[in-house]
C-alpha cells in the first residue's frame, strides 16, 4: 500500500522544488532579475512558503548552491599521497569554479549579498567557509604528519597564501585565473609550506 503524504514529506518536497528551482534560475537570469516570485513560480509553491524557510532571496539562493555542490561524502580534500597534486586539484578545481560562465555573475551577486546581509553572512562562514578551511586544513596537517611539508607549519596562514592570491584576483575582477596562475600560485605558497 502507497505511502500516505504527510505534512512533512510535502515541505520536504516543496523545499526541495524550491531548491531545484532556484537552480535552475540561478543559470537563467541575472541576479538582479531574479525574485522570489519566479523561484515561487518555477517551484510550484507560494511566496510565503518560501519565506517560512528563508528571509531573503540571498538566503534560498545560497542554499540552492549549497545544495547543487554538495557531495555525499561532504567537504573533504582528497589524499593522494602527494600533496602538491592534491592541493594543484583544489586551486584549478577553485578557479573553475569562480570563472564558470553563466554562473560567475551569480556567485559575484553573492558576494555582495553576505557582504551586505550580517545573517546570510554568518550562514555562509558556518557552512561553507569554515567547513572548507577545515577540510583544507586536515589535508595540511596530513601532509605535514606524512613529512611533505615542514613540521610547525601555520595552517591558517597556509590556506590564506593558497585561497587568497585566487580570492583577491577573483574579488577585484582582475583576471588572469587560469590553470597556470593556479599552479604558479601553489608553487609561490609550496616554497612557505616546505621551508
Amino acid at each position: 500500500m502507497p505511502d500516505t503524504p504527510t505534512a512533512a514529506r510535502r515541505s520536504e518536497r516543496a523545499r526541495a522544488a524550491i531548491l531545484a528551482a532556484a537552480a535552475e534560475l540561478i543559470r537563467e537570469l541575472p541576479y538582479a532579475k531574479l525574485g522570489i516570485e519566479a523561484i515561487a513560480a518555477r517551484a510550484g509553491v507560494g511566496k510565503q512558503t518560501i519565506y517560512r524557510w528563508w528571509p531573503s532571496k540571498g538566503a534560498v539562493v545560497f542554499d540552492a548552491m549549497l545544495e547543487s555542490d554538495s557531495g555525499p561524502a561532504g567537504l573533504a580534500l582528497p589524499d593522494t599521497g602527494d600533496v602538491a597534486a592534491d592541493l594543484r586539484a583544489l586551486l584549478r578545481g577553485s578557479i573553475a569554479a569562480l570563472t564558470a560562465p553563466g554562473y560567475e555573475s551569480f556567485l559575484r551577486a553573492m558576494y555582495i549579498e553576505i557582504q551586505q546581509d550580517p545573517e546570510l553572512a554568518a550562514t555562509y562562514r558556518e557552512r561553507l567557509l569554515l567547513p572548507q578551511r577545515c577540510a583544507i586544513a586536515d589535508r595540511l596537517a596530513a601532509a605535514v604528519d606524512a613529512g611533505e611539508l615542514r613540521a610547525g607549519l601555520d595552517l591558517e596562514l597556509a590556506i590564506d597564501l593558497l585561497l587568497g592570491p585566487i580570492q583577491m584576483r577573483w574579488s577585484l575582477g582582475l583576471g588572469g585565473l587560469t590553470e597556470s596562475y593556479a599552479d604558479a600560485a601553489l608553487d609561490a605558497a609550496l616554497a612557505y609550506l616546505r621551508a
